[in-house]
């Protein structure tokens, strides 16, 4: 049977109307969403953007664009279902053009950020949470203070950074003379103290997010009364009870839904390298407050890499365990759905690898496996791969920095320990973006600014919310209110291309399982580039499937880094492994840290650094009690 001349033109005519149609689309998508952005950015630097009177205009504008908005999300939905790569690309491009707009306005509002942040100059600052507690335990030194040291250096640095939500400086500093009269009258051995108090008189800081008895727990939201948590978070009374003592809540976007830290109740944490670029998110307080020598150790967490962005971007560590290895009860925004624990966890940021294994031993959930964090490796033994990214189409080639660094750690692989470092290559992994992406939001009951005050498990309307924030009168950040639309986006895609990329999913995650057997470890890009400037994510937020890959496959990932770009920025990568094997990926950090030196604190060269830390502290250091009478 013959084609037509007509059949064909007919056919022709249809595909091309349905790409054109889906480029239409997504060019007013595209629209709808660099009008946020540049609405956000503004908004966050300025009180005097909008009059009064926008705000009953709002009122009647919400009752005419309601359904007008719903049509339009619906039709989106369904026909950007399946996008070639082309229109992957197209996509890309155009939140690429958004730079055109963004780069001018943060010119301009970061241009009066002229000041860098002050080296630590205390000998105290400069030893490692494990040296600081032994030291207390052998009464070298009082817990008063150590944690004195840090609460004088949080005073100096915040005013740089930003980081702090709320001190807890009187109490703290009761809680080390506690400590300190305890040890006076102890008369066992220090190797029981060891055992049953590890953390001993360390100050530590946690992320608002994360739940401290007494302190504010709001996770960024602009709230008319105040809301202090009531009990402490299950990870931060494993702490206590193992001596450590918390001296402040840090700076976390509102219900931590963003790779920059910033809200509209603190404000923008800085970059302590330097103070025009960002720390990252949404673990961005704690990470900033740590590199800066203002806290020697943390807890933060992470369902899209904010306990692995951060840590790279203030050159620290930070360690995102496997799924359920560390208690989430506690922190907020928390879930319904049980898969949520399968993406989302909690864990520690330090600025010394050593660190890392303390930290989880004590932080580690009764009954979960039992793991040797500070196992001895044999690294001859080990199968080490590579990868450059996930191949997609819509996020960026790693940077020449990143790849500097990258090929760095794996030479040292090759030539200390004359191992290959092979290039993975995992069939269908240029999809993971997507995937990654769509598991994500298919988890229900994330506490969200739209979820139902009465009724826990239902939403209020959206697009009321969404109307505010494109007025200028909301009260909420740009990523809270594009949740809502973005989820309802995903929600309304058809149900058959889901289950065919849960099929693909489960194809990968069985390659990434046999790849990562039980001694192997992976090295893979945390970011394309080192720490831009601020607000600029709004434009490089796709590239956040470099991280978003590892909680979709509920892996374990230790942010580790690598040295310092021309500039000064810290840079590093990630170190992966198969699930339980979180020893390897600690491991392999603590070798790179003997290797490249690991953190060295702002305006600091690494010869002061090891200076410090290798010198015994005298009299003058250890009394070197600070005035507390203003904190």
């Amino acid at each position: 049977m013959g084609v037509t001349i007509g059949s064909v033109c007919l056919a022709f005519f249809n595909k091309t109307t349905n790409i054109v149609t889906r480029v239409f689309l997504i060019l007013l998508s595209a629209s709808v969403y660099n009008g946020f952005v540049i609405a956000e950015v503004l908004l966050n630097n300025s009180n005097l953007w909008y009059p009064p009177w926008l705000s009953k205009a709002n009122v009647e504008l919400q009752r005419l664009l309601y359904n007008i908005v719903n049509v339009y999300f619906a039709t989106v939905a369904r026909k950007t279902v399946m996008m070639p790569w082309f229109l992957r690309r197209f996509l890309r491009f155009l939140v690429s053009l958004l730079a055109i707009i963004v780069i001018p306005i943060t010119w301009i509002v970061n241009k009066r950020r002229n000041g860098t942040c002050p080296p630590p100059t205390n000998p105290l600052l400069f030893k490692s949470a494990t040296s600081l507690t032994k030291m207390i335990r052998n009464k070298q030194i009082k817990s008063e203070q150590v944690v004195s040291a840090y609460i004088e250096r949080c005073r100096e640095v915040n005013h740089y950074l930003n980081a702090i939500v709320e001190p807890r400086y009187e109490l703290a500093l009761r809680d080390a003379r506690l400590i300190d009269k305890m040890l006076e009258a102890y008369t066992g051995s220090t190797d029981m103290l060891a055992e049953t108090y590890p953390l001993l008189g360390l100050p530590m800081t946690v992320k608002e997010s994360i739940a401290v008895e007494g302190m504010c727990n709001d996770s960024g939201t602009d709230c008319d009364v105040r809301n202090p948590a009531k009990k402490d978070a299950e990870i931060v009374r494993l702490a206590r009870a193992a001596g450590a003592i918390p001296i402040a809540v840090t700076n976390t976007p509102q219900l931590c839904m963003n790779w920059e830290t910033y809200n509209n109740v603190t404000g923008l944490t800085l970059n302590p390298y330097n103070l025009k670029h960002t720390a990252g998110g949404s673990s961005g307080g704690e990470a900033a407050l740590i590199s800066a020598a203002a806290s020697i150790i943390g807890v933060g967490s992470d369902i899209a890499g904010s306990l692995r962005l951060p840590p790279m971007f203030t050159g620290i560590f930070g360690h995102k365990p496997t799924p359920k290895l560390l208690s989430v009860e506690g922190h907020i925004p928390d879930c319904l759905d049980p898969q949520f624990e399968e993406y989302f966890a909690v864990g520690p940021l330090t600025r010394y690898a050593e660190d890392l294994p303390l930290l989880l031993n004590v932080l580690k959930q009764p009954g979960s496996p039992e793991i040797p964090f500070d196992k001895p490796i044999d690294f001859r033994k080990i199968k080490f791969y590579y990868m450059n990214g996930e191949g997609s189409d819509v996020t960026d080639k790693i940077g020449p920095d990143v790849k500097k660094a990258m090929d760095k750690a794996r030479g040292y692989i090759q030539h200390t320990y004359n191992v290959e470092v092979e290039q993975l290559n995992i069939k269908n992994i240029e999809h993971m973006w997507e995937i990654s992406v769509r598991v994500l939001f298919k988890i229900e009951h994330i506490r969200n600014i739209y979820t139902d005050p009465e009724k826990r498990e239902l939403w209020v309307s959206t697009w009321p919310e969404v109307l505010r924030k494109l007025l200028g009168v909301s009260r909420h950040n740009f990523t809270c209110v594009a949740y809502g639309p973005v989820k309802k986006f995903f929600d309304a895609l058809p149900s058959g291309y889901y289950k065919k990329l849960v099929e693909m999913f489960e194809e990968i995650k069985t390659d990434f399982q046999k790849a990562l057997s039980e001694n192997a470890v992976l090295f893979f890009p945390t970011f394309p580039s080192p720490a831009h400037v601020h607000y600029k994510i709004f434009y490089k937020f796709l590239n956040c499937g470099y991280l978003t890959i590892f909680n979709a496959l509920g892996l374990p990932v230790t942010a580790c880094p690598l040295g310092f770009t021309d500039k000064g920025l810290p840079v590093g990568m990630q170190i992966v492994a198969g699930r339980y094997n979180d020893y390897l990926t600690v491991a392999v950090a603590k070798e790179f840290e003997k290797a490249f030196g690991g953190w060295v604190p702002p305006n600091t060269s690494l010869e002061t650094v090891q200076k410090y830390k290798n010198s015994v502290l005298g009299e003058k250091d250890i009394n070197c009690n600070v005035n507390i009478s203003n904190a």
